[in-house]
């Protein structure tokens, strides 16, 4: 049966069974919602790194055999007067110590005071010292640890006034901002959506559709990922992406379903063959773009991290559950409403498209070399600064400067010479303690490389080659039973290129017993080796399942090949700008965030699957007008122009409607979140406004019958099959006649019927 013929028959039998449709769906959404509500707090936090990787390796090593790690709670002391050595503070200090040792959940406590006034600990003024400590468990666990650890401390003496900073406090508070940021974005995304959507349909009733379907395509994702969660880990971050793309490919979906349905009931059609109509036109664009955004979301499940895995099950989940809805839910939904979808109207207007699109059209159609040449040099420029693109990790800077963690944290960077909890952890199982001279050669020898800070081990504390006075308390922390490891802390970023130096010289330097390196920084280098590794065959996965699903769709191999050719670019000057505005830090005010001088290294593979999915919605649906007007007798050149223009002001519609969607994102306080909000509504716009309304018109003009060609095998041999109202007709050799459009049509208690 072709895509055709099933869609026809999809709608018949959609119409008979319409009411028990919309009951079933309504109490499912119900019981979704019910079960789906709680998914934020299953989900897990990071999911940045591959258990294979070394740096994941040596974290299991140090905290299962070892019982060590890097401190992940830091409690940054400040003496309201005098210095951390007068007794009030000593006194204090002595006592916070205690009472966080006999917390639950924590490790390797220490302080300046209780490792008798170790100088590393105290910052150069005397006025500030730490608290330093582990809270057991993996990251989820640290994350939910965190908040009751800091409660426990209780009373905090007059003498001092205590922050909290380091990992756990910092991914905890990330925790509770994307929390926040998920319901702001929605109060705000909402209800600018529904006014929007008034002003596109200006019908009420038929602007409440998409928002109906954006409800069942993000409460069935919710529900999807709720299950998911008891199977695997799911990071808390998909969340997002389900509510942002979950709406605003309804928005899309349902613009084409509702938009097509209204003019085949104004030209004169019953709500049952309008459906019919419907299904078999605009259906089958919905079809083949919830299939390509699928597949390319699914591309992320290449790479073994769980951050982006995640955003795999999410999109994939909302986006043929959105295709779903607005092939089934919504085509019964409209069954039931016949005419009444033009109902309570709140402005007239035309269902055909306006002028506007027609002076384009024609635009293009004159001038089709001249717009290609503008066009591709504009976009040129906007991609040049991603040829500077640098990948980076995620660290406590996604937070926005005026975060109190974030303050805390780079309080602790600039006071005490870098970050107590990102220092590089060289693990050494099966170290006997009889090899403590060696260690501590070894760890001399570490403290002179460039971009080392010191290095501490458990026999000593060692800086630029010499061995500095401790407390024996401090340095007992770095031997077991099992083994021994070294803290090597930087002195450079460690998130930089000489943060990245400093661990490949480590990992390839001389090294008397075997050891696995581990540590933030380390985390960067294999994070950022593990995507490179995939990324060449998720690039190739995704150009493969997007043409040979254009191919399938319109029979056409020049409109698959021009389309991954466009998107490309499109991208390319997407990236671009993002690296202007978020690597080099232009705009870094206006949006509230710090620049590092790279992108987080899964951010730019997230947004590409993202918006090559969403790139391909407006493909689909402005081809397949196109390939209708062709295969009904249209030339090349007036099959475009009429395809562009009817489907201009919903493509427009369209776009505007996700950007609002995905602007909400940008006012969250994550920097990454930020980044993927900005990104996916210039790559939306630019993609609906240039590439679809611009680039393709312009290419397939300059192509004329090669648009259309298909190698003579098998099934997908393009055969332009005869329309009799046309082919019959006596013609101009090379141009046929176009049929007269339909005449305007007003919504509303004024519209006419044929």
């Amino acid at each position: 049966m072709s895509l055709d013929r099933a869609l026809r028959a999809l709608a018949r039998f959609v119409f008979a069974h319409r009411r028990a449709i919309v009951v079933v769906t309504g109490v499912g959404i119900v019981a979704a919602g019910i079960f789906g509500a709680q998914v934020t707090k299953k989900t897990s936090q990071g999911g940045f790194d591959a258990s294979t990787e070394q740096s994941i390796r040596a974290a299991t090593v140090l905290q299962n055999d070892l019982h060590g790690g890097q401190p992940n709670l830091i409690l940054l002391v400040t003496a309201h007067d005098g210095s951390v050595d007068s007794p009030s503070v000593a006194a204090a200090g002595r006592a916070l110590t205690a009472r966080l040792a006999a917390e639950p959940n924590m490790a390797n406590v220490m302080s300046y005071w209780s490792l008798g006034s170790v100088p590393v600990l105290r910052s150069a003024h005397g006025s500030q010292a730490l608290i330093l400590g582990r809270i057991v468990g993996n990251q989820d666990q640290i994350v939910r640890r965190e908040p009751a650890v800091i409660a426990g401390l209780g009373y905090v003496p007059s003498a001092v006034a205590i922050r909290a900073g380091g990992f756990g406090p910092a991914f905890q508070e990330v925790n509770s901002v994307v929390e926040r940021d998920l319901v702001r974005a929605e109060l705000v995304a909402i209800p600018l959506t529904a006014v929007l959507l008034l002003f596109v349909f200006g019908s009420a009733i038929a602007a409440l559709m998409p928002l109906t379907i954006g409800g069942v395509a993000v409460v069935g994702t919710l529900f999807v990922l709720r299950l998911l969660t008891g199977f695997t880990p799911v990071s808390v971050f998909a969340v997002n992406l389900t509510t942002a793309l979950g709406l605003g490919l309804a928005i899309d979906y349902s613009l084409f379903v509702v938009s097509r349905f209204r003019e085949e009931l104004a030209a004169g059609r019953e709500a049952d063959a309008a459906l019919e109509a419907t299904l078999a036109s605009a259906g089958r664009t919905v079809a083949g773009s919830a299939l390509t955004v699928a597949a390319a979301l699914s591309v992320l499940l290449v790479f073994p991290l769980m951050f982006l895995q995640s955003f795999a099950y999410a999109g994939v989940a909302v986006s043929l559950l959105a295709g779903l809805a607005a092939l089934v839910v919504l085509p019964a939904i409209l069954g039931l409403l016949g005419h009444r979808v033009n109902a309570l109207v709140v402005w007239r207007r035309s269902v055909h498209p306006p002028a506007v699109g027609s002076r384009t059209a024609a635009l293009v159609m004159r001038r089709p070399v001249v717009v290609i040449v503008v066009v591709v040099g504009a976009l040129a420029v906007l991609g040049s600064p991603f040829l500077g693109l640098k990948l980076g990790y995620l660290d406590y800077r996604v937070l926005p400067p005026s975060n109190h963690v974030r303050q805390t944290t780079d309080v602790l960077t600039k006071e005490f010479g870098s970050s107590q909890g990102a220092a590089l952890a060289v693990v050494a199982p099966g170290v006997r303690p009889s090899q403590q001279d060696t260690v501590a050669q070894y760890g001399k020898r570490l403290s002179l490389l460039s971009g080392v800070a010191r290095v501490d081990t458990e026999s000593g504390v060692f800086v630029h080659g010499g061995q500095v006075p401790i407390a024996a308390g401090y340095v007992s922390q770095f031997r077991s039973d099992h083994g021994t490891w070294l803290s090597v802390v930087p002195s450079v970023d460690p998130l930089s290129p000489a943060g990245e130096h400093l661990v490949t010289e480590i990992r390839a330097g001389p090294k008397p017993f075997p050891v696995l390196v581990g540590g933030l920084p380390a985390q960067f280098v294999d994070s950022n080796a593990v995507i490179t590794s995939r990324l060449p065959l998720a690039l190739g996965l995704i150009a493969a399942i997007s043409f040979l699903l254009l191919l399938f769709l319109f029979r056409s191999l020049l409109i698959p090949l021009k389309a991954l050719v466009l998107n490309v670019l499109s991208l390319s000057a997407t990236f671009g700008a993002m690296v202007w505005i978020f690597q080099q830090g232009h705009l870094s005010g206006l949006l509230d965030f710090t620049a590092t001088g790279s992108l987080t290294a899964t951010m730019p593979i997230l947004m590409f699957c993202v918006a090559f999915g969403l790139s391909m919605d407006y493909e689909v649906f402005l081809i397949s007008r196109i390939k209708e007007r062709h295969d009904q007798g249209y030339d090349t050149r007036d099959a475009v122009a009429t395809g562009l223009q009817q489907t201009g002001r919903i493509v427009t519609a369209a776009a505007l409607l996700m950007s609002v969607v995905l602007l909400a994102l940008v006012s969250s306080g994550i920097s990454f979140m930020k980044l993927f909000g900005v990104g996916l509504t210039l790559a939306v716009l630019m993609d609906a406004f240039v590439i679809r309304g611009l680039l393709v018109p312009a290419f397939m003009r300059l192509a004329g019958p090669a648009n259309w060609w298909m190698p003579r095998f098998g099934q997908f041999h393009a055969r332009r099959r005869p329309n009799p109202s046309i082919d019959d007709r006596r013609t101009t050799p090379g141009r046929e006649p176009r049929p007269k459009p339909p005449q305007p049509v007003l919504v509303g208690p004024e519209r006419t019927r044929s």
